[in-house]
């Protein structure tokens, strides 16, 4: 079936995206900024954020306030803070996030010893669901699975993984940027977004980094952290908006975040 409908709702116009990561509940419960959902959606709808990346409890409950964007539901979930190692294990299925209204899917598909044996056959079984019923779906590729670590992620090893992953069928991947980024975009055919990391008080420094992922190739982001943890979550997503869908530089980017445009 096609995804061309489910897909604009995503990434828009130009073919790029401002996707807004709020999953961090199932393994950190009420982090600091997303206590509230329903307040932190509101303000990176006003923002100008694209799409949201939530859990289905999130998307049961906050409906309303996500409907003006496109929501992309996560489908597995990662060990908990008290829990140990990376891998992620899938517990909901596609049909229930099209009962939802979902216009997309999520899952971590870490590539590496004790993560792939699992996450491969995971990604397979959503994969082939997702084409029969049009719901395009996301593989976040992370050497190693989620939250290994900063070592594993050379560019080597995230080109590789990406590669890996595009050839089981994926309709667009989340991953992280790495300086020589050009790399795995040459070396893939899906759409990349990359993720945000760890929170930063370097913003330039942030807003820089995106620029030059968008540059070398990237269509877009979907981060949480530096976004609705920020001083000001609407000046930031419209920051970033503008890097994505204006192609301003990074002092523009700057200026709108500090309340300049």
């Amino acid at each position: 079936m096609d995804k061309t409908r489910r897909m604009s709702r995503i990434f828009k116009g130009n073919g790029k995206s401002l996707i807004v990561a709020m999953d961090h509940g199932t393994f950190n419960g009420a982090s600091p900024a997303i206590e509230n959902p329903g307040e932190t959606i509101k303000k990176i709808v006003k923002g100008g954020a694209d799409a949201a990346i939530v859990n289905l409890g999130v998307a049961k409950k906050f409906a309303k306030e996500l409907a003006p964007i496109g929501l992309i539901a996560r489908l597995d979930m990662p060990p908990t803070f008290l829990g140990k190692g990376h891998d992620s294990t899938l517990i909901f299925d596609v049909e229930y996030a099209l009962r939802l209204g979902a216009d997309a899917v999520i899952i971590n598909v870490g590539i590496g010893n004790g993560v792939e044996h699992k996450a491969i056959p995971a990604l397979a079984k959503v994969v082939n669901y997702c084409d029969s019923v049009g719901m395009p779906l996301c593989a976040e590729v992370i050497p190693g699975g989620f939250d290994a670590g900063m070592a594993i992620r050379t560019l080597e090893n995230v080109a590789r993984c990406n590669r890996i992953v595009c050839e089981l069928g994926p309709d667009f991947i989340k991953t992280p940027y790495v300086p020589g980024f050009k790399k795995v975009v040459k070396e893939t055919f899906c759409p990349l977004v990359i993720l945000g990391g760890p929170k930063t008080d370097n913003l330039e420094e942030f807003l820089g980094l995106i620029k030059n992922s968008l540059d070398e190739g990237a269509l877009g982001v979907a981060m949480g952290r530096n976004i609705w943890g920020a001083e000001d979550p609407v000046n930031m997503t419209r920051a970033i908006a503008s890097l994505i869908h204006e192609n301003a530089s990074v002092d523009e980017a700057y200026g709108i975040l500090k309340g300049g445009n």
